[in-house]
């Protein structure tokens, strides 16, 4: 008697596709290199086409590139990489020290190296996380790339429009200028017009992305140098099967070398290793130790350099400058206009001067420290919205550690270290650690952008691991704000970039119960239970608190992280957060902990 066999769901399918994608990165990690266009490569190519992750959009569409996808992905690569064949992922190997030129990607704090024309270096310090990160992105590149190529040969021979692009890129005429002449925007929408063909888009689409690429990220080079160069390189990949006739600019070139990807062997061997969190962490610890702020009470906040500062100082930094009474979320939105740099400078300087300490990060973790001595606030110019208990902070004198965000896996390392007793004189100092707060971003399930979720788990996305907590935070400490509250587990995932609709679908039906997904909190929480329950180097009973804002909705066409950033819409729910943390740490008393 046959048993028949249900076929596999999509979720289910999806499911695989990415444990096959995480087992192929993985492989080629150990490996130390591989080609886009390579067995190994094409793999890779293959499992993210059948997954179709929503932040990728029409990345299937053969016929089609995938404009929002691009600009969101070359936002996180570094300027220039569209022209380099050769891209090597390396350890912190001494290049900060060289003569290349350090950059740095627009969206992604992560330190890279042009070395020649071809040839471009990205140094990875934060974990696995950025690999995978780095790598998916490279690979929805590499697919994109071939788009183009297709495009631009008509049975093996360059068709006019690629001809035509190619002399606009090479500078024949100028696109550039910011203030265009009637000719200069003449020969802009010719270049638009050739694009399009090549993007398989129509004009209106990509008049909008080429405006994006122009005003929104100008930081990296224009849409019609990208489209090129990743067209040129994939086309030249092509050469040595004598599929095509080079075109007389691309004379010079290498015809037999192929794209390739590789690891450095200084990379292979530190990558898990906690060489940068140890660092870190000593760092912030010896400057806890030499203040003498070490056996105050300590609150730790994971949030992004400028709530925190902003809540406590912005205030009493700009009062005579602010017409009116100004709340703080008044302010935080005025401070993030660009033209009011000068207003952000003052409040810096001052909270320097009133218990403020900058740590700037030196270990490669791209994550810097502020560090609040609390009893240097100017008590008496404090906005009233903190809720302060004066007399408690004037006694008990907390100390507040904000930390920059961590980036997926590097959550784990940071915490897992700081949270290590301190040893200094031959002996063990433990933290005197009263809190951990988490201001995390994530994409949610059940909201809309700039919507709240409070977690009471994080689940670990392909593991049998699950964190459950108790979380301090409650929908009623928002209920002022008339923000929408969510309540539920967090799936971490190894990478938002993965993620699908049918899966997230899964968890947002299921008995799991899932609002939302982000890259952290199982990492977070996996140090602070290992610290608190196992090492018992913190109290078990510190008191925790995760409130994440919606940054994107992955389920939802034109809300993805890919359709851009959420501008001013994020500093509603951040000052909230921020506000209500600050109202929590001035009002518990010793006793309660």
């Amino acid at each position: 008697m046959s048993i028949s066999v249900p076929p596999r769901s999509r979720a289910q399918e999806s499911r695989a596709a990415i444990e096959r994608i995480y087992v192929i990165m993985r492989h080629l990690f150990v490996r130390g290199h591989y080609k886009p266009d390579g067995i190994s490569g094409s793999a890779l190519s293959e499992a993210l086409l059948t997954l179709q992750p929503e932040i990728y959009g029409s990345m299937a569409d053969s016929e089609k590139v995938e404009l929002n996808g691009l600009a969101y992905v070359i936002a996180r690569l570094p300027r220039g990489i569209e022209r380099c064949r050769f891209i090597q992922l390396i350890a912190a190997e001494g290049y900060k020290n060289s003569g290349f030129e350090k950059i740095v990607p627009a969206k992604r704090r992560r330190n890279c190296y042009r070395i020649d024309e071809e040839t471009m270096l990205i140094e990875i310090t934060r974990g696995r996380s950025e690999i995978y990160d780095i790598l998916t992105h490279l690979t929805f590149m590499y697919i994109e790339a071939d788009k183009i190529r297709a495009h631009a040969l008509d049975e093996g021979h360059p068709t006019q429009e690629w001809i035509k692009l190619e002399k606009i890129v090479f500078g024949q005429t100028s696109t550039a200028s910011p203030s265009p002449s009637t000719e200069e925007l003449e020969v802009r929408e010719q270049a638009i017009s050739y694009a399009s063909t090549l993007l398989g888009r129509t004009f209106e689409e990509t008049l909008e992305s080429e405006r994006r690429f122009r005003q929104g990220e100008p930081d990296n080079n224009s849409l019609f140098q990208i489209v090129y160069w990743l067209g040129r390189l994939a086309i030249e990949e092509m050469q040595h099967h004598g599929a095509y006739k080079p075109s007389p600019s691309s004379v010079g070139t290498s015809p037999h070398k192929d794209r390739q990807i590789t690891f450095s062997s200084a990379l292979r061997e530190r990558i898990g290793h906690h060489i940068h969190g140890e660092k870190w962490a000593t760092e912030v610890k010896e400057f806890l130790w030499s203040r003498n702020l070490w056996q105050r009470p300590l609150h730790i906040i994971s949030a992004n350099l400028h709530s925190i500062m902003n809540c406590l100082y912005a205030l009493p930094a700009l009062k005579q400058k602010m017409a009116g009474e100004k709340t703080i979320e008044a302010i935080a939105r005025e401070l993030s206009l660009p033209e009011n740099a000068n207003l952000n400078q003052e409040v810096l300087e001052f909270a320097r001067e009133h218990g403020m300490y900058y740590l700037e990060d030196r270990a490669g973790t791209n994550t810097h420290v502020q560090i609040f001595d609390t009893s240097l606030l100017p008590f008496d110019l404090l906005s009233p919205e903190l809720k302060l208990d004066r007399a408690l902070v004037e006694e008990d004198k907390p100390v507040i550690l904000v930390m920059d965000y961590a980036f997926g896996e590097q959550a784990f390392e940071l915490f897992d270290e700081l949270l290590k007793p301190y040893k200094i004189e031959g002996k063990s100092q433990k933290l005197n650690l009263y809190s951990i707060s988490v201001t995390g971003k994530a994409g949610t399930l059940v909201g809309n952008q700039g919507d709240l979720m409070l977690p009471t788990a994080h689940i670990f996305e392909g593991t049998a691991d699950n964190y459950p907590f108790e979380n301090e935070m409650s929908r009623q400490d928002f209920q002022e704000t008339k923000i929408p509250v969510h309540q539920g587990a967090l799936l971490t995932v190894l990478g938002t970039s993965l993620q699908n609709a049918d899966v997230l679908n899964y968890f947002k039906s299921s008995s799991w119960n899932v609002i939302g997904l982000e890259m952290e909190g199982a990492h977070l929480q996996k140090a602070i239970q290992a610290a608190a329950k196992i090492r018992k180097s913190i109290d078990e009973n510190v008191i925790l608190r995760y409130v994440y804002y919606a940054s994107d909705n992955p389920l939802m066409t034109g809300s993805t992280l890919a359709s851009g950033s959420l501008g001013q819409t994020g500093v509603k729910p951040t000052y909230a957060i921020a506000t209500r943390f600050l109202h929590k740490i001035f009002s518990h008393l010793k006793s309660e902990k």
